[in-house]
């Protein structure tokens, strides 16, 4: 199987309290703050490398490939995704300003038409705009069958289809879609038994969560195949069709407590101080 597995580079998430907004309001400043895969996108990446190998033996049944859009210095995250075990990657270059839901799917569809995977498995949202779009939006512009928030997903039919539990807020809802599609994972994804691909054994259970890259996989990802292009050169509308008038950082907590004696007393704050009810 060929996978399509879109990675997006974001601030660390640890460090969410030291992101800074300009002084004008027109953006948010990453200064001085790490860069990480998106999460979201490394469970992708881990759920593609377990479905396309036979785990007991250490063997690879199909292709996995990365791509990314963003500066060049954005290579550094696939390079991280080639190490995990990914096996090639592909680098659009382009700017945040340059990008929305919109521009980055039409980007991806003109990599699944150029690439023609089986399947584009990714993150469910990002956890800096945390729109959770791009997948559905991609889908529509394929018109491929597609499931959300998958926590688990086998292969059926010698390959050709996939069943998906789907975690919902009443429990676990269960698809069937038929290859080529799209797929967007939730955190459940890297549960030792998330992926069931008819190659690795039933049985086997993986550790919990994504894989760490060994030293020979970091190694071998400095050879492996980075291929960079320019947004311009997709043929694509590259016009944006949202954008954000400003930002502003919560207002700070002053630290003061209101205490009350009696349930009417809160209620009564509630509707006519917070005016929350």
């Amino acid at each position: 199987m060929k996978i399509l597995v879109p990675v997006k580079r974001v601030c660390d998430p640890d460090n969410a309290n030291k992101v800074k907004v300009s002084a004008d309001g027109a953006t948010v400043t990453s200064d001085g703050l790490e860069w990480k895969p998106n999460p979201f996108d490394e469970y992708a990446v881990e759920a593609a490398l377990r479905l396309n190998e036979n785990a007991p033996k250490n063997e690879k049944l199909g292709e996995t490939l990365v791509c990314s859009l963003g500066p060049a210095e954005v290579a550094q995250t696939l390079r991280q995704a080639l190490a995990m075990g990914a096996d090639r990657g592909i680098l659009i270059d382009a700017t945040d300003g340059q990008l929305d839901t919109t521009v980055v799917a039409r980007a991806l569809k003109a990599l699944v038409d150029k690439e023609k995977p089986d399947l584009v498995l990714m993150g469910k949202q990002t956890v800096d705009g945390d729109s959770n779009a791009v997948g559905q939006t991609l889908a529509e512009m394929l018109g491929w069958p597609m499931a959300t928030f998958a926590m688990t997903v086998s292969t059926n039919d010698g390959g050709k289809t996939l069943t998906v539990g789907r975690e919902v807020d009443t429990g676990v809802l269960t698809l069937k879609v038929t290859l080529p599609a799209v797929v967007t994972v939730d955190l459940r994804i890297v549960a030792p038994a998330g992926i069931k691909n008819g190659a690795t054994p039933a049985d086997h259970k993986y550790n919990e969560g994504a894989r760490y890259a060994s030293l020979k996989g970091i190694m071998q990802a400095k050879k492996k195949a980075i291929d960079q292009l320019k947004l311009s050169e997709l043929g694509i509308d590259t016009a944006t069709s949202s954008a954000y008038p400003k930002f502003e950082l919560p207002p700070a907590r002053t630290g003061n407590c209101v205490f009350v004696e009696t349930v009417d007393d809160l209620l009564g704050k509630l509707r006519t101080q917070a005016k929350a009810i």
